[in-house]
């Protein structure tokens, strides 16, 4: 079976690659629609924060993934969505029109960040977009009329127009359908003459504008793409944990993000969900094996945090791209065994690209 349709210039655009997708992918997506009756629901209340965290991983993914720009400040534009969500949701407005109000108030902010990515890049491009994360949580703590201040604020159950999301069956089903949907609009934006322009502009900056793509634009829209759908995934977020307070999208929660992406595989839209996989089983495997530790080492403060530092650690020095990029090796040495060559799945040595090149 041949999933294609036709473009207006006779051109076959084929939505699966082979039957082997197909069939993979319609299997997960059965397992995930089945998921309220397979898993208890502590299991599903997990599930759907890793539909949640993969979204904001795809916006972060089509920054610094395919355009290149790195973010320190990610979690603000979370925190824009996320509020703006819970006023609007709690002065009685439907969810599809606070969600929307969210998305779009997350991508004018991320329009304004993206103004300095014009000037700046690398290290100073983080050091700029840190600095706007540590801003917008300061007023996310001083501006109480609105945001509750360091107090937080509740919001309520989402309401689609008189039916209450208040379970998280229903719930789960709501993050499942925008997760999917978020996804289906990166792939196809992916293939389009916009997301080639990102990755040119990812791969070098000075070849890009030689081929005419204007570098402005294009930088401030991915800047803006990618908080709409971190936008969503605050929204998703407020609801999801029902009350939100200032410290919960500080720099750490950057971090996490980054992190994410990292882990999962850096330039790649599986990467973000695998990475979202890790962030939400990584506490739970740290839980359950601290009892294990001796006490000096599992009661330790910081033991999260160190486990994560190693984990990163180890990524770049022995798998830079990520959970994808070693499942692909894998799988590349099932289909060629046993005629595959002696160091094939050796990590080649990269160098990085002065600045003056880009």
């Amino acid at each position: 079976m041949r999933f294609i349709f036709k473009t207006d210039y006779g051109q076959d655009i084929k939505l699966a690659k082979h039957g082997g997708h197909v069939f993979w992918y319609g299997a997960l997506m059965l397992l995930l629609v089945a998921a309220p009756w397979l898993f208890a629901e502590y299991w599903l209340a997990q599930l759907t924060f890793i539909l949640i965290y993969a979204i904001a991983g795809l916006g972060l993914m089509l920054l610094a993934g395919f355009t290149g720009l790195f973010s320190l400040g990610h979690a603000a534009f979370l925190g824009v969505g996320a509020y703006t969500q819970a006023v609007m949701t709690n002065a009685g407005v439907p969810f599809p029109i606070a969600l929307a109000c969210a998305a779009g108030l997350s991508a004018a902010v991320g329009l304004v960040v993206g103004l300095p990515a014009l000037r700046v890049k690398g290290i100073y491009l983080g050091m700029a977009t840190l600095s706007f994360g540590f801003i917008v949580e300061e007023v996310f703590a001083r501006w109480e009329k609105v945001t509750g201040g360091n107090a937080g604020i509740h919001i309520k159950a989402p309401d689609m127009f008189g039916w209450k999301l208040d379970s998280g069956e229903s719930f789960y089903f709501l993050c499942l359908i925008l997760a999917v949907g978020s996804t289906l609009a990166i792939l196809n934006l992916l293939r389009s003459p916009t997301g080639r322009a990102f990755v040119a502009i990812r791969d070098s900056e000075i070849s890009a504008q030689s081929m005419g793509i204007h570098l402005a634009r294009y930088k401030t829209l991915s800047f803006a793409l990618s908080a709409a759908l971190a936008g969503i995934a605050g929204a998703l977020y407020a609801h999801k944990l029902q009350f939100i307070s200032p410290e919960q999208f500080n720099i750490l929660q950057s971090i996490d993000l980054l992190l994410m992406i990292v882990v999962g595989g850096v330039g790649s839209v599986h990467g973000a969900f695998l990475g979202a996989i890790f962030l939400i089983s990584m506490p739970q495997a740290i839980a359950l094996v601290k009892d294990y530790l001796p006490a000096a080492i599992g009661q330790a403060p910081g033991l999260q945090g160190v486990v994560y530092g190693m984990v990163l650690i180890a990524f770049v020095l022995f798998e830079p791209l990520g959970l994808y990029g070693r499942w692909l090796k894998i799988r590349t040495y099932l289909q060629t065994f046993p005629f595959y060559r002696k160091g094939m799945f050796k990590r080649q040595k990269s160098f990085q690209k002065s600045d003056r090149l880009k």
